[in-house]
């Protein structure tokens, strides 16, 4: 078995491959896969054989074959989506791609083959707002969100444009045998401030799921009813006291065993974490300094690294996690193109 690290380089038209060092954390790069169209967007499989890409130049997702040995990359197929798309999950059975429309407003669902690989017409294609910008199936797979931000066009680094977004999160009921979704009951769920949830990640044992909020640099939870409803439980602040630049929150993620959360800010370029107690709540604990415009990181499945891409940088940043206190220490950087989009790490064999 072995851990590789896979960042998607937009401006450069590539992805790049490490293998991972799990004694120490530090990576060696072990190749290069030339990818056309801008990719952006990275997911895998639930079996880890299939790496799906999205692309931004050019609307259109991609799959591709993972070498179980080398981590090396062989497309498979393609679809033209309905939009250009923004995120990319699959379904907990590894039967269906859904994806999410920032500019266009949409929701998809693509089946995928035995192999894993994309091609078919979509199942399902949803009219929702601008902003969604992410969408994930809950560990039940029988209900999905997609969160929607407050403003659009929101670049850190410049002045607020000040374009209204939604600022809502739609609520589906997802059917995991016709790959369909609907609305819930209700369909929506209003921000009582403007803190424009963007990407969402599940508690890996309780029925809670987290939003990074993008203009609320906050993490926002809620409880999921039998019926998919969500309940809020709270927001906390991704920021420490006295914070006064500009900022905005990327990316969120659970460490393996739900008792860490991480989530970049990009504007005070860090990473914060929260140490998680047993009903779901958070308390802050550390926050590094990392990359300009840390867009995309990801732990390795281990919990105990974390990369984080800054994507007005070029560069990896990599640390180590304390799995008592989500304390982070810096290890190294690594140059991986021009604006790193999105982080992906996993272990196969």
């Amino acid at each position: 078995m072995a851990t590789y690290v896979y960042v998607a380089a937009q401006d450069d038209n590539k992805l790049s491959i490490f293998s991972l060092d799990e004694a120490s954390g530090s990576l060696t790069r072990v190749g290069e896969e030339p990818v056309t169209g801008g990719p952006s967007l990275l997911a895998i499989s639930p079996d880890k054989q299939t790496m799906y890409a999205g692309h931004r130049e050019v609307p259109e997702i991609t799959s591709h074959s993972i070498n179980q040995e080398t981590g090396e990359l062989t497309q498979t197929g393609s679809v033209v989506p309905p939009g250009q798309p923004a995120f990319l999950s699959t379904d907990r059975t590894g039967r269906f791609l859904l994806s999410s429309y920032y500019a266009d407003g949409k929701a998809a669902v693509h089946p995928l083959g035995d192999d894993g690989s994309v091609g078919g017409a979509a199942t399902c294609v949803l009219d929702t707002d601008t902003g969604a910008h992410s969408i994930q199936t809950d560990r039940s797979n029988r209900f999905a969100y997609v969160p929607h931000i407050a403003r659009q066009n929101d670049n850190v680094l410049e002045p607020p444009k000040n374009i209204p977004a939604p600022n809502i999160i739609y609520q589906f009921r997802f059917d995991a045998d016709s790959g369909t979704l609907t609305a819930n009951d209700p369909p929506t769920l209003a921000q009582d401030d403007m803190i424009g949830p963007r990407h969402l990640t599940y508690h890996p044992s309780l029925d809670v799921v987290y939003f990074s909020n993008e203009q609320g640099s906050s993490v926002s939870s809620y409880t999921i009813d039998g019926s998919g409803r969500l309940t809020s439980l709270e927001t906390v602040s991704t920021l420490p006291a006295g914070v006064s630049e500009r900022n905005t929150c990327s990316q969120i993620q659970f460490s393996p065993d739900g008792k860490l959360l991480f989530g970049p800010i990009r504007g005070h370029n860090s990473i914060a974490s929260f140490t998680v107690d047993g009903e779901g709540r958070l308390t802050p604990a550390d926050h590094a300094s990392t990359e300009a415009v840390p867009s995309a990181f990801s732990l390795d499945p281990s919990g105990r690294y974390v990369y984080a891409a800054g994507s007005a940088t070029g560069q990896l940043a990599s640390y180590g996690i304390d799995p008592g206190t989500g304390a982070m220490t810096p290890l190294g950087t690594y140059s991986v193109g021009e604006r790193p989009m999105w982080v992906l790490t996993t272990t196969l064999g």
